[in-house]
Parts: C-alpha cells; structure tokens; sequence
C-alpha cells in the first residue's frame, strides 16, 4: 500500500512544517548501536520521515535482550540486529531507505560506516567505543548525539566537530580504557529509561538536522527516573 506524505505525516503537521518535512525526508542519519537505545531510535527515526538510515551493529539478539530492546522478540533470537532493525523500519515506513551494516564498529571501520551521513547517533555500550566514534564524527565533520542509560538513570548531550565532546565527560580517552564498559554492565537498564533516552536522543537530533530549538550542544543533560529529577549541565 503506497501512502502519500500528507496522509504519513498528517499529525506531524503543524508542529513540523512541509519544507521541514520534506528535509528530514532527505536527510542521513547513522544509528550506531542496535540495542535498548538504538532500537528505539530506529523506530521514532522511522516514524517521523528521516529518509535513509545506516543501521550498525555486529551483534545478535539473545534472550536478555527481551527486558527492554524494542527490536528484540521471542521469534528473533539469534538474528541480527542490524537486519531485524531494517526490517523493522521497512514495516514502518517504506519510503525510509534503510541500510543494514551487521558488523561492530571499531576504530578500523568506523569511518567507512558513517560516511555520508548527516548525523550520527551513539548508542554504543562502551567508552572507548565511544571516542573512536567521536574521532571518526570529527574527521568527517558530522555532528553526533550520544545517549547513555544505567538503571533507570540516563544521559544525552550532542557533540558538533569543533567541541571538546566526550573528554568533558568521561575525562581522557587514556582513562577511560580502564572502565571498558559503562555503569550499566552493574545496575542493569529498565525498558523506560531506555525508551525515554532513545526519545531524547531523536527530539535532539530532529533539531539539529533542522537547526531547531535549544539543542545540548555543550550540554550534559542527566536524568533519573526514580526521583523524577533532570539537570542540564554546562560542559565547559
């Protein structure tokens, strides 16, 4: 069935005009990370219009995945996230043009990946993982928006080319290879969390892509779920 953009995106209208419609229909954008965050990305990504999508991730669904990854099934075990998450968006959106890429990224491959996209979403479960993306995104001059979740806490913040990006954060990429994977691996993650980062990780890059609104450029904004409580941060 071939469903017109004006019937698609009826509801997207008038919070989104057509001319900002029709630039997220031709935007690129790369979600690095198929897990509790990416998957949720790829779905509101889809959702919303944003043209084609790099979809990266070596991994494959296993049963601790069912807790709170929105592309993880009873039905998929087993499979690739990359290809269930373009199979995915296929079922959403076909005029979204979706680009699977079953592999992990690594500081080899990583530019390869991500070339030619607009933005790039980090919803990677490491650190170091996360400055080799940041390295890559700079050398290709692509704005990034990072998203991180540890129980029912979480935290985004978007990195253009020229800021000082994941080192305000987590301090010297040196550092940072002595705690590989995040507080995560320790306090486990909450299907709501990560709904509730995936869906400020997309609002941010909705407004970067249509240079919109207050973006977290030089901004940390932390949440926790338990208390209710969010604080945007100065990174400087």
């Amino acid at each position: 069935m071939k469903i017109g953009p004006e019937m698609r995106y009826s509801r997207n209208f008038n919070t989104l005009d057509p001319e900002e419609q029709a630039l997220l229909g031709k935007s690129r954008v790369a979600v690095v990370g198929l897990g509790g965050l990416g998957g949720g990305v790829c779905e509101l990504l889809a959702r919303i219009g944003v043209g084609r999508l790099t979809l990266i991730d070596g991994d494959r669904f296993d049963i601790s995945n069912l807790n709170r990854q929105l592309l993880s099934q009873e039905d998929n075990l087993g499979r690739s996230k990359a290809k269930e998450a373009k199979k995915r968006v296929n079922q959403i959106n076909s005029s979204v043009k979706a680009f699977a890429c079953p592999v992990f990224a690594t500081q080899d491959n990583i530019r390869d990946l991500i070339q030619g996209a607009g933005l790039v979403v980090d919803c990677l479960d490491t650190i170091p993982a996360r400055f080799d993306l940041q390295d890559a995104s700079r050398d290709l001059n692509i704005p990034l928006v990072s998203g991180a979740i540890a129980g029912v806490s979480g935290q985004v913040t978007v990195i253009f080319p020229d800021d000082p990006g994941f080192e305000l954060i987590y301090g010297s990429r040196s550092r940072s290879l002595d705690g590989d994977r995040g507080i995560e691996t320790r306090t486990g993650n909450l299907a709501h969390c990560a709904m509730f980062i995936a869906a400020l990780q997309v609002s941010e890059t909705v407004k970067v892509l249509l240079g919109r609104g207050d973006a977290l450029r030089k901004k940390l904004l932390i949440a926790d779920l338990w208390t209710n409580s969010i604080e945007v941060m100065e990174l400087i």
